[in-house]
């Protein structure tokens, strides 16, 4: 059965969206988007763009349909948890597991694995990759945060929205990168020359990188990186852009001996807790893959 609500606007400006989103927590703007454009939010009676601004004394009228069975199965693959309160979930994802279906792998995902941890968590939002609010590369480790409700979730994206959420990773690059501190400020887009790609281009959105030497090993520097922004590809891409190509990188980087993947692990993720406020860090050690692959260069 469809969920109805009628509001009667009390400020004047405000995006019919965005009031939507504040008014009904179990929506997000994106969810509240796409029942605009589907008309099932007026206001005044009348179909209207998710841009609209609303005027004091608008009547807007919600109708939310029924959740689709989400096509997701739980599937029993262990989870190592680190951190786990009613809010969220806080997980170390191994190399080699996807975080979300997609073409190519329907199933055993880290969505999957959760599932059977958290069945409930179906019910949220987004169908298909229900609690994750940001995701690692398939063939990079580390961790990685998941909400267990829809306020929650809203909670954590504003975080990662307004770039608040602290992102470190451990990187073993090919070559002796100097200067030893350093950032990098260049635009990711698509490769224009191979879609399935990204590349640094004017027209792409503006990416930051931070990264400082922790030391160097044999021809190589690993590097503990800090990401200001997310997105995709963005450390492996900067780097390859400046001259210091992630090493076991297939896509961006160089080929090793020692690597089956990228050296490529999410160490230490802090953000604020949606329940309190509280800033807190979660880390995760080098996987032993990585330790090997150290010990083999160096």
């Amino acid at each position: 059965m469809d969920k109805v609500y009628s509001f009667i606007a009390d400020e004047s400006g405000v995006r019919l969206d965005k009031y939507v989103g504040e008014r009904c927590p179990e929506l997000s703007r994106t969810h509240a988007q796409r029942l605009i454009t589907d008309g099932r939010i007026t206001v005044n009676d009348h179909a209207v763009k998710a841009s609209f601004k609303l005027s004091i004394g608008d009547r807007v009228n919600v109708v939310i349909p029924p959740t689709a069975p989400s096509p997701l199965s739980a599937e029993a693959i262990p989870l190592n948890i680190i951190y786990e309160d009613d809010d969220i979930l806080v997980v170390d994802k191994p190399a080699g597991l996807a975080v979300h279906p997609a073409p190519g792998h329907p199933g055993h995902t880290l969505v999957n694995a959760i599932l059977s941890h958290l069945p409930g968590l179906a019910e949220i939002s987004d169908s298909l990759r229900p609690g994750i609010v940001h995701r690692l590369d398939k063939d990079t480790s580390g961790v990685m945060l998941v909400a267990k409700n829809e306020p929650a979730r809203l909670n954590l994206m504003q975080q990662f929205e307004v770039h608040s959420v602290v992102k470190t990773y451990q990187v073993l690059v090919k070559g002796h990168l100097t200067p030893e501190e350093g950032i990098i400020e260049a635009s990711i887009g698509r490769d224009p020359r191979n879609r399935k790609r990204m590349a640094v281009v004017n027209e792409g959105r503006e990416a930051r990188t931070r990264y400082s030497v922790v030391r160097y090993i044999g021809g190589c520097t690993l590097l503990e990186v800090r990401t200001e922004t997310g997105r995709t590809h963005q450390i492996r891409v900067h780097l390859s852009a400046i001259g210091y190509p992630v090493l076991g990188d297939a896509t961006y980087g160089v080929k090793s001996d020692h690597l089956s993947r990228q050296f490529l692990h999410a160490c230490r993720l802090g953000f604020k807790l949606p329940s309190s406020g509280e800033y807190v860090e979660f880390a995760s050690e080098l996987p032993p893959d990585l330790v090997q692959a150290l010990k083999a260069i160096g």
